[in-house]
């Protein structure tokens, strides 16, 4: 690459405009903003006229600018630019987790086609370099599994919940009101953000890529006084917490749900707005990473390491996936819940193997016990329709 970069910007919010000035103190990298690509022609914007343009193909068709940053929050469209810029050999920083956990497969096998390198360490866990830590240092075979909150917006919400005794509206309206949160939140609450950036992950940690739809992902938006005071009596917290496991040398398995975390647990004090992973792997235990999940200033960061990485010619060798046998996905994985619900109709719906804890009351009834993930996947349409809410529990 050229050793000065231009940049051509696709979107310019709140991560787009924090790029800019994380950019202009940026001493690591000769890097600037060239054209910059928006769709709303009548907004306020901080920076002269003669930055935007209203058309993607001024960007992807200009010679000068060698690297694309794609910060849009519109899934399809990201993947249009994408793969358009890298079958035009320009290299991508993007940080569409939603577009990645869709369309990773295609674009690792583009990336292989074109020469071009596409990087996206900005679409998980914001300010944590968790992608570039598991191609670099876990590119053995010896991880066993990867837990993170790898949501802020929802871990702040909890983190009100139980360490301020807000309610969850109340929590939800103040993540909103400090940007955490979306007008819309249910790509945060409900686990989807989670989701694939879980998917994202593992498809460097253990070489295998799997679709969205295949992998079981419940959130928070149901839960209640009932669920807070049972966790509260159990002396845990409750986080929203992404699970990957290899369950053997040829299978692993994964999920994102909320849990009842134990005081003992690295992840019982990661608050607010923060993401913490914890990778676990044969020999060397448990690492524990920490950071900013959420806002635009961490993720602006990210996506600034990216630009620095690709600098210097930085490329995902996807060593898991050229090097080791790919693991194949198992959802036949058993796991222990707790299940709150109201009526038995909710009830019904769920195929307990065993149930060890028992209470009916007279405005909650809730069990715990051990279920299929299989079971909960075939469930996956119906569940926002339950007066439901359930928590994954690990000794």
């Amino acid at each position: 690459m050229n050793n000065k970069i231009n940049i051509g910007l696709f979107g310019y919010g709140v991560v787009g405009e924090s790029l800019y000035h994380v950019l202009k103190h940026s001493k690591t990298v000769d890097a600037g903003i060239r054209k910059i690509c928006v769709k709303q022609k009548e907004k306020e914007r901080t920076l002269e006229k003669e930055y935007f343009t209203f058309n993607k193909e001024d960007i992807i068709n200009d010679r000068d600018i060698n690297l694309i940053v794609e910060l849009i929050d519109d899934a399809d469209e990201a993947y249009d630019i994408v793969k358009k810029c890298l079958q035009n050999n320009k290299s991508v920083v993007s940080g569409n987790k939603k577009m990645l956990a869709h369309h990773l497969d295609e674009l690792i096998d583009l990336q292989e086609k074109t020469k071009a390198s596409l990087l996206y360490d900005a679409s998980a866990c914001g300010s944590i370099p968790i992608i570039r830590n598991i191609e670099e240092y876990y590119d053995n075979d010896l991880l066993k599994s990867v837990t993170g909150i790898l949501n802020g917006s929802s871990n702040y919400i909890l983190s009100k919940i139980f360490n301020e005794d807000l309610d969850y509206n109340t929590a939800l309206k103040q993540a909103q009101e400090l940007g955490f949160a979306e007008s819309n939140p249910g790509l945060d609450v409900d686990g989807f953000d989670s989701l694939y950036k879980l998917i994202i992950i593992a498809t460097h940690a253990l070489g295998t890529f799997v679709k969205p739809n295949e992998v079981f992902n419940y959130g928070i938006s149901n839960i209640n006084e009932g669920d807070i005071q049972f966790a509260r009596e159990k002396n845990f917290k409750i986080k929203l917490v992404a699970q990957l496991i290899k369950s053997d040398e040829e299978s692993f398995t994964m999920f994102v749900i909320p849990r009842l975390v134990r005081p003992d647990k690295y992840i019982y004090n990661v608050e607010d707005e923060y993401n913490g992973v914890v990778i676990q792997g044969e020999f060397y235990d448990k690492q524990f990473m920490f950071g900013k999940g959420a806002g635009g200033y961490p993720t602006g960061s990210a996506v600034l390491s990216d630009i620095t990485a690709r600098s210097h010619n930085y490329k995902y060798e996807y060593k898991k996936q050229k090097y080791f046998k790919r693991l194949k996905y198992r959802t036949d994985y058993e796991i222990e819940i707790y299940l709150r619900y109201n009526n038995i109709v909710d009830f019904s719906y769920f195929e307990f193997d065993s149930v060890s804890e028992k209470y009916s009351g007279q405005h909650n009834n809730y069990v715990v016990g051990k279920i299929k993930l299989s079971n909960l996947l075939k469930l996956k349409a119906v569940l926002p329709k339950l007066d439901i809410f359930m928590a994954y529990i690990r000794n």
